[in-house]
């Protein structure tokens, strides 16, 4: 199947400003590198099913990070395996010597999968392949000395691999998942790696395997301060179920990363049951850590009712970290970008809301895709704020807030037939406390909810499969009192549409 046959992206739940294949099964992003003013999007792509199955790289490139141009499959398997998740990076000083004298290199990093392995019981199934391309990325050679790194240890899970340049140390270093931690390689050509160290054992939630690393520094409040953030997929053993990314922040000396942290503090990038396997571009020109991640969970991602594709991936998202109470978090922001596809601003003013009345916010649009920047004044203890996006025939899904139980909280229960699986959940809830004023920053799509508090500090994603077009919002209290101040609301004009 060509994922370039793009059909009219008009389909049920099909979402509208989210990057989703044409056709056929899509789960992790891969490869994410900036080359020659393109953003480059790999994905884990199984083309002849909308189920997983023998892994491929799919393609798309952006220069806005919005607008996604498809490419034809880029790495597919052979006969040392499928191909699963990894990184790639682009080569300036020839380094890897796999140039052309003309044109850097970009080279990219996997994991091949021997099934066949597999299934005879052997342990060293998963091993480290590389490719490179001569071409900005439209073509890829892989390395005939493949593979780069082999699983010698026998480690059942050894994949996933996250290569940077680490300047200080003058070496290129490779994060790898290995079992129930994370492998440190290093290396001065990309193609011969050295171990140098590990983290994990005994550190944050091992519900699940871990997989999908990252790793990368960032300042904190923006000043001089910095520390470097782990990144850690974990599967299962979410916070509401299934799938979810955890994150660690500490040091790293060009060996090994050490955690300020205690070992038994978990902490969750997002806390909603839809986004997982989030890693970031490199080599972006402006410096910003530009994050996206599969908006989808291993728990029923194969059972969601889409055809003739499955999965999508979330927004972009700016990765920061700030000081919040004596700690030091990760926070998500909406790119800029974003505002390209604002249409139609509509003020939204203040009010008193009432208990068990909703009101009506007066937009002359459709209640997605839009976007939503306000605010809630609580007033009471026990103030729950809630905006409810709903149709006619009383589908709904509920974004709210519950001060009594501090928790934010996405309730995708009443949005159509979930009967798909019994593994979907209802409420997605993270643990919040805000203080006078609830500051939300949302994204609603034809059938997801991206949601940011407090400039980002607690994110919670969540897809709905609605019965019917959620064409309806409103506000108002479950509890307590409150009022929702100023604030704003756009259209957001569809990424494959025109209009």
């Amino acid at each position: 199947m060509n994922p370039a046959a793009t059909p009219a992206y008009t389909e049920p739940h099909r979402l509208q400003v989210h990057f989703s294949p044409p056709s056929s099964w899509m789960n992790d992003p891969n490869g994410m590198v900036y080359a020659q003013g393109e953003y480059h999007l790999f994905y884990q792509y199984h083309p002849g099913s909308t189920v997983w199955g023998p892994m491929h790289w799919g393609h798309a490139v952006s220069r806005d990070l919005l607008h996604w141009e498809h490419l034809p499959v880029a790495l597919e398997p052979d006969a040392l395996g499928a191909i699963f998740s990894g990184s790639a990076v682009a080569d300036p000083d020839n380094r890897s010597g796999l140039g052309d004298g003309h044109t850097p290199p970009l080279v990219a990093f996997f994991t091949y999968h021997d099934a066949e392995g597999e299934r005879a019981g052997r342990s060293d199934y998963q091993t480290q392949g590389l490719a490179y391309s001569r071409d900005a990325g439209r073509t890829w050679i892989k390395y005939p000395g493949n593979p780069v790194l082999p699983n010698r240890a026998g480690i059942r899970d050894f994949r996933d691999p996250k290569v940077f340049w680490h300047a200080p140390a003058g070496q290129w270093i490779m994060a790898l998942a290995a079992g129930d931690r994370v492998q440190f390689f290093q290396s001065p050509n990309l193609l011969q790696w050295a171990f140098t160290g590990e983290f994990g054992a005994g550190y944050g939630s091992h519900g699940g395997v871990w997989e999908c690393p990252d790793l990368f520094p960032l300042p904190v409040d923006g000043g001089p301060e910095e520390r470097w953030v782990l990144l850690l997929s974990i599967n299962p053993g979410g916070p509401n179920g299934g799938s979810a990314t955890q994150y660690f922040t500490g040091h790293f000396d060009g060996q090994t990363f050490i955690c300020d942290g205690p070992p038994e503090q978990v902490r969750w990038m997002d806390y909603g049951p839809d986004n997982y396997a989030g890693v970031t571009w490199s080599e972006v020109p402006d410096g910003r850590r530009l994050l996206m991640a599969w908006m989808s969970n291993w728990d029923y991602g194969q059972q969601v009712p889409t055809s003739p594709w499955r999965s999508a991936m979330t927004l972009p998202r700016v990765l920061s970290l700030r000081r919040i109470g004596g700690e030091v978090l990760l926070c998500n922001a909406f790119p800029e970008e974003l505002a390209a596809l604002r249409a139609d601003p509509q003020p939204l003013q203040t009010a008193l809301l009432a208990r068990e009345d909703f009101a009506a916010l007066p937009l002359p649009y459709p209640a997605a895709p839009a976007e939503l920047e306000l605010s809630f004044g609580l007033e009471t203890a026990d103030a729950h704020p809630v905006l409810r996006l709903s149709s006619p025939e009383g589908h709904q899904v509920l974004i709210g807030y519950d001060a009594a139980r501090g928790e934010l909280y996405i309730d995708r229960s009443c949005a159509g037939p979930a009967d798909f699986s019994a593994k979907y959940p209802g409420i997605a809830r993270a643990p919040y406390r805000a203080g006078a004023v609830l500051r939300l920053h949302a994204v609603l799509d034809t059938g997801s909810v991206e949601l940011l508090a407090d400039g980002g500090a607690v994110s919670l994603t969540a897809l709905y499969f609605a019965g019917a077009p959620l064409t309806q919002l409103s506000a108002g209290m479950l509890a307590g009192q409150g009022r929702m101040l100023e604030g704003s609301a756009w259209r957001l004009r569809s990424i494959w549409q025109a209009g």
